[in-house]
């Protein structure tokens, strides 16, 4: 058994996995076989799956077993709005960001292309994800980076059950056009890129 693994890093590396797009709405999760992935016991997998349940990205079925979250279109609707709200903020109080956070964004965006030309889907998605996440840190909000993680999440399986299309180049270029803005100094732009770039 690994010393370092607890529930609550398994629950960290299945939201991981959700972000990736490894794991889809509806796909069964084994306590088996996530004991086994993870190299502990049953018992503490199904600690960090109640943790997860109780962070509404699993469900539990009578006598069935345990399963990834399919959102419906009302809580995806809510999801949404819930990122709108926070993301905008936290752009409105952003006056001229030094130039390191700028940096940082700009070397996720860099990672983000990179991926998107090369054939790794997972890494694609989780990055893609991820920069929101990158942006709520690198702006001071780190209190508010664990709930941007799981609106994240939850906006993707949202979005893997509802929308038909993802253009992961069109994406990124939403992200750099926002960090454009913040390095102007405009945080309005900056807010009006991040609404139209999540209702897309």
């Amino acid at each position: 058994m690994q010393n370092d693994i607890t529930p609550t890093r398994i629950a960290e590396r299945v939201v991981e996995a959700i972000l990736a797009q490894k794991l889809a709405p509806g796909e069964r999760l084994g306590e088996q076989a996530l004991a086994e992935n993870f190299g502990v016991s049953r018992t503490m997998v199904r600690g960090a799956l109640i943790q997860m349940q109780a962070r509404g990205f699993v469900e539990v079925q009578a006598r069935r077993g345990w399963y990834v979250e399919q959102p419906s279109a009302e809580e995806a609707r809510d999801a949404f709005a819930a990122r709108r709200i926070v993301e905008a903020g936290i752009l409105a109080e952003a006056g001229r960001p030094l130039a390191q956070v700028i940096r940082t964004l700009r070397n996720h965006i860099a990672d983000e292309q990179h991926a998107i030309d090369g054939a790794d889907a997972a890494t694609r998605a989780f990055l893609l994800a991820d920069f929101h996440v990158c942006l709520a840190e690198q702006m001071g909000h780190r209190l508010l980076c664990d709930v941007l993680r799981d609106l994240t999440a939850r906006t993707t399986l949202a979005a893997t059950l509802y929308q038909s299309q993802h253009d992961a180049a069109q994406s990124c270029a939403d992200h750099a056009a926002i960090v454009s803005a913040l390095e102007a100094g405009d945080s309005t732009r900056a807010q009006q890129l991040m609404v139209a770039h999540i209702g897309q």
